[in-house]
């Protein structure tokens, strides 16, 4: 067993809770978009949110994986500019109140604080 640890297992840099927190990210982002009504509005948004908000943790791990400093920074911008848009979407699903906005503020906050650490990782 590795000292620091219960499970004997190294703990999590930072950049793996990163991944993590958008992975679960992710998850709420899928079961958000099934959620929608299954109405032509309903259907187009979770489409656009579905694309939007799956994106940045896929992205993330790339960065992660970047053949170059550059090419580590076009990745997290990718990260941010579909953080961004999925702002915007959330935005679009509360204000056409098509799920309740107190089951939006949790997902709404994440996002929130997702965007802030990947603008100031730029």
């Amino acid at each position: 067993m590795r000292e620091g640890t219960a499970t004997g297992k190294d703990p999590l840099s930072q950049a793996d809770l990163l991944e993590e927190r958008l992975v679960d990210f992710v998850v709420r982002i899928v079961k958000l978009s099934a959620s929608l009504p299954k109405n032509a509005a309903g259907r187009h948004i979770a489409g656009q949110i579905l694309r939007s908000g799956t994106s940045p943790a896929p992205n993330y791990g790339e960065a992660r994986g970047a053949e170059s400093p550059s090419d580590f920074i076009h990745k997290l911008r990718i990260v941010l500019k579909e953080l961004n848009e999925t702002s915007i979407w959330l935005r679009i699903i509360e204000r056409s109140e098509l799920i309740r906005s107190q089951l939006l503020s949790d997902i709404t906050n994440e996002n929130t604080e997702l965007c802030r650490i990947f603008a100031s990782s730029r």
